[in-house]
């Protein structure tokens, strides 16, 4: 189920970094309100993957004296992330039927 899961909330982190800007503490306390219990180990190596395939970019600010890694979506991230939705719509209205 896990890599089932970690599509899931690639998709999260896209549509939320399309809204605003993400950090990973903040990820992680959303994902937890719609029931995914991911470790750190697992959304931080997930944000960079994203990072480096081109649908997130990320800047740095210094927060409290501690280095904290902003994200926000990138227009092939939109692209995807549009695409998605368009399987959503489809696989929600054939699995829920």
């Amino acid at each position: 189920m896990r890599s089932i899961f970690l599509g899931f909330i690639k998709i999260h982190i896209l549509h939320h970094a399309e809204k605003e800007e993400i950090y990973g503490a903040w990820m992680m306390e959303e994902l937890e309100s719609h029931g995914y219990r991911i470790s750190f180990g697992t959304l931080y190596p997930t944000l960079h993957k994203l990072e480096k395939d081109g649908y997130l970019k990320s800047r740095k600010k210094i927060v409290g004296g501690k280095l904290r890694k902003y994200y926000r979506i990138t227009p092939d991230g939109r692209d995807a992330l549009e695409k998605a939705k368009e399987k959503i719509k489809e696989l929600v209205g054939e699995v829920m039927k």
